[in-house]
């Protein structure tokens, strides 16, 4: 059974909302692709649509658009997704993982591509009692 930790990111307001999914709701990420559009009922936003734009694996290592497969490679990189080089230039072998979502893949980027009737910040808003709760105990 596969455990995902998403962050779902609102273009609107510019904020992020990182979300636990896990059973049958993690089993609908399986199989997808980077650039690939799913229901948000998947992460809780029911009456959303989610793109997938990135994510890393259990182990931190990047998902790459561009490799097919679901495999951790070693690729010669130079600037972009897996390395960032402080010299104009200079080329790297990164280890990265493929495109396809698997049971290793352990953080799942997303963005809003069409939004329901509910605002994010409704859906995800603590509730009066978690937030006297935390105050309470000084955090």
């Amino acid at each position: 059974m596969a455990d995902f930790r998403t962050v779902i990111s609102d273009p609107q307001t510019g904020k992020s909302y990182q979300v636990e999914v896990t059973g049958s709701q993690a089993n609908k990420f399986l199989g997808k692709k980077l650039g690939e559009t799913i229901e948000g009922s998947a992460a809780g936003l029911a009456g959303y649509s989610l793109k997938i734009t990135g994510g890393t694996d259990k182990d931190g290592f990047p998902l790459r658009k561009d490799l097919p497969g679901s495999q951790r490679r070693k690729l010669l990189l130079s600037k972009s997704t897996g390395f960032k080089p402080k010299v104009s230039g200079l080329r790297k072998r990164k280890a990265v993982r493929g495109r396809d979502i698997s049971g290793d893949v352990g953080q799942i980027n997303l963005v809003v591509a069409e939004y329901g009737k509910k605002t994010i910040e409704e859906i995800f808003a603590p509730s009066k009692e978690e937030t006297s709760e935390a105050n309470e105990s000084g955090e």
